[in-house]
């Protein structure tokens, strides 16, 4: 054997070996997420207990607190007069009775009205007239909540402390809200580093490093967060989709003819393998933490959206050291699905299910709601 190519082998087997090393060496995910301070697996409230009290409301993120779960999450946008506050859709008529209280504004987005205006609304009676198994009387009258009364509620238990998992919701309609949420946290001392007890202390999220997690699908927002809040985790939200990952199919849905949009975006794949690989990489590259992917539910209905959960996809984005938090699963079935797939954390509306899943301790739901005043 000439002794260039023993060399050549030599050389060669050393770097292998080095490669190996640095993969060995590279955090798992349990250790990743320890290291964040954000509990494995993680409970994350979607808009609070949003299954079992209106959405992004009171009675929902006291819920949620109260039953355990890690973080409260939610959806910031900014009122015409500059105040933070929780609301999903970007028009009110879903949730609100402005079509009664401001009928010839009810289309108009919920960042043209003062905060003043948007307190007058009822969030809570929707609720009732759309779930009447759910209803309570006392879900009449429920208001939409500032950012700051959020973070109330977030304190304002001595048995359960979660943290906040906050979404820049249509970043582009705000511009700047970045630093006005910067600015917010740094004021309530959520940003200060804490060297309290770690997220898996009784008290959880709440009193840890990763109290506060910041989410977006926008990557101009991603960048403006990590500018803004550097050492805060990141978390980009990821769909099969005009904005987002590019799909394989061009076919719309109103050119697909499927009946319902469950069904056609389960069938919504990226372009191909590199191109979802591209998303996860810009993630890492822009400092987050870890990504938010979509995932098909088992019975369909308006939260099942693209597969972005497949096992390969899981271990590609753990390759890179980052996290998975799927979002929106609230059925046992889901639940065993995606995590046996490898993800780190789950969005849910059923928090106590979540919970009983994971085999930790659960409050009985009505009780909590009955002890809140609700």
């Amino acid at each position: 054997m000439p002794a260039t190519f023993t060399k050549s082998a030599l050389l060669l087997s050393l770097l292998l070996g080095l490669g190996q090393a640095q993969a060995a060496s590279e955090p798992g995910p349990t250790e990743l997420a320890t290291r964040l301070g954000i509990p494995h697996p993680a409970v994350i409230a979607h808009r609070g207990a949003s299954f079992d009290a209106p959405e992004s409301t009171a009675a929902a993120y006291k819920t949620a607190r109260d039953l355990g779960a890690d973080y409260l999450e939610l959806d910031l946008q900014r009122s015409k007069d500059g105040v933070l506050f929780a609301l999903h859709d970007n028009n009110l008529q879903r949730t609100t009775d402005v079509a009664s209280k401001f009928p010839e504004r009810k289309d108009s987005p919920a960042n043209a009205f003062t905060m003043a205006e948007l307190k007058t609304l009822d969030a809570g009676s929707w609720f009732n007239t759309a779930y009447p198994d759910r209803a309570r009387p006392a879900f009449a009258g429920l208001k939409i909540l500032t950012l700051d009364e959020i973070i109330d509620i977030a304190e304002g238990s001595a048995q359960h402390k979660p943290g906040l998992y906050i979404e820049t919701k249509e970043p582009k309609q705000f511009p700047g809200i970045e630093h006005d949420l910067q600015e917010k946290l740094q004021a309530r001392g959520w940003l200060n580093p804490s060297e309290s007890k770690p997220a898996n202390s009784a008290l959880a999220v709440g009193q840890g490093n990763g109290k506060v997690v910041l989410q977006t699908f926008e990557k101009s927002s991603l960048e403006l967060l990590q500018k803004e809040m550097p050492k805060v985790p990141k978390i980009l939200l990821l769909w099969v989709g005009e904005g987002s990952i590019e799909p394989k199919s061009k076919v719309t849905f109103a050119e697909s003819g499927e009946k319902d949009k469950a069904a056609y975006y389960a069938k919504q794949q990226p372009k191909d393998k590199a191109e979802f690989q591209r998303w996860v990489d810009y993630a890492k590259a822009q400092g987050a933490i870890g990504t938010g992917p979509s995932a098909a539910l088992t019975q369909g209905g308006d939260q099942s959206y693209s597969d972005l959960v497949q096992p390969w996809m899981n271990q590609y984005t753990h390759d890179q050291g980052l996290l998975v938090h799927v979002y929106t699963i609230d059925d046992a079935v889901d639940y065993q699905k995606v995590m046996d797939a490898g993800v780190d954390g789950i969005f849910t509306n059923r928090a106590s299910e979540l919970l009983k899943f994971y085999k930790r301790p659960a409050a009985n739901v009505a009780q909590v709601l009955q002890n809140n005043g609700y």
